[in-house]
């Protein structure tokens, strides 16, 4: 399901607001992508990246963030 309006999420450690992406990113947020039933994005855009959120253990709830560039220059 893709969400264009932030939807707070929580891990183990931490609560994601969007203010608190965004300072963590350092960009600014476009939409999110939830896969299932799962309270937390697989996928978030911003106006820069798309983020891949990536589950770190299977135990804990506990996730990182991959940036990557939506429009790379090549030349």
């Amino acid at each position: 399901m893709l969400v264009c309006d932030w939807k707070d999420f929580s891990t183990d450690a931490e609560l994601y607001t969007q203010e608190v992406f965004e300072e963590t990113i350092g960009d600014e947020f476009e939409a999110m992508m939830f896969k299932d039933d799962n309270r937390i994005p697989s996928y978030i855009w911003t106006v820069n990246f798309v983020i891949i959120v990536k589950r770190s253990s299977k135990v804990l709830t506990d996730i990182s963030f991959e940036k990557i560039p939506r429009n790379p220059v090549c030349e």
